[in-house]
């Protein structure tokens, strides 16, 4: 799933524009196809094409591991799930185009076959909403608020300080790994940099939470922090033939390295399971009695 640095990544590039691409910010949506209806979380396809019709993109924002197109009456709010992810295309309007049914394993030979919804821009350009495994959302809503209600503060905030994280350490008996993939707990850490995170920070995945002094939160902050624009800047881990975009994934200390040696002791990294996601971890580097 593509994680906060992704989902960053993403939202830089929208806003910037590359590679002979127009930048998003200030145009114009003239219209919008929905090849898949389940795609849209809120409204209903007719509403939302109307509704969504006639808006001017006026700023790309990003919450946890949401993206927000500020429109100019509304907000375009994108989860991507799994496998989402966003294009500027040039070519015919997608509403004129047939739906094809692929596998998903396909999807590297042809990306344009899992377009799920479409927004015509003009001049030729579209952006695309492609999701091959359809877990992706997309809502047009008039208040962002109460969907992002419920999650916790973002990692790369001012406000966000060890003294914060450590606080809300406390009130937890959870292993760290289970809690720092909680997004109420803090937004936008997945399963791969939640193991580059405790690698960083020396901590044992299973430590309970309210175990830990306040050196280690101060030495878990730091990672998270590091670890979060470390990714950024790479553009984020390339973790399959969906997401192709990053460089990260060069640079992983444990995550998919299991038998081979860690690269600050040497010693094998070895995997466990926690909380129902496979975790990796150096035995040797990563301290704290799990109990």
């Amino acid at each position: 799933m593509p994680e906060l640095p992704e989902v960053e990544t993403i939202r830089r590039r929208l806003c910037d524009g590359r590679a002979g691409c127009p930048r998003l910010v200030g145009r114009r949506i003239e219209g919008a196809w929905v090849g898949w209806a389940r795609t849209l979380a809120e409204p209903a396809p007719p509403v939302f094409r109307r509704r969504v019709r006639g808006q001017t993109i006026e700023r790309i924002e990003r919450r946890a591991k949401h993206l927000l197109l500020g429109l100019s009456r509304d907000t375009l709010m994108i989860h991507l799930g799994m496998s989402g992810s966003l294009h500027l295309r040039r070519g015919r309007d997608r509403g004129a185009t047939p739906r094809v049914r692929t596998r998903i394993h396909r999807v590297a030979e042809d990306p344009v076959r899992y377009c799920r919804l479409s927004l015509r821009l003009g001049d030729g350009w579209r952006l695309d909403f492609d999701d091959p495994r359809k877990f992706g959302r997309v809502r047009l809503v008039s208040d962002p608020t109460p969907v992002l209600r419920d999650i916790g503060p973002e990692p790369l905030s001012r406000g966000f300080t060890a003294a914060v994280l450590a606080a809300r350490l406390r009130d937890h008996r959870r292993a760290l790994k289970s809690l720092l993939l909680d997004q109420s707990f803090v937004a936008g850490v997945g399963n791969i940099y939640a193991d580059e995170v405790l690698h960083r920070a020396g901590l044992h995945p299973r430590l309970r939470a309210d175990r830990v002094t306040p050196a280690q939160a101060r030495a878990l902050w730091r990672a998270v922090r590091a670890v979060l624009r470390e990714a950024i800047r790479w553009n984020g881990t390339t973790f399959d033939q969906v997401y192709g975009e990053g460089d990260f994934q060069r640079h992983l200390r444990v995550y998919q390295r299991t038998g081979r040696p860690c690269r600050r002791c040497g010693t094998p990294i070895r995997r466990i399971v926690v909380g129902q996601r496979g975790t990796h971890f150096c035995p040797r580097c990563q301290v704290g009695s799990p109990r």
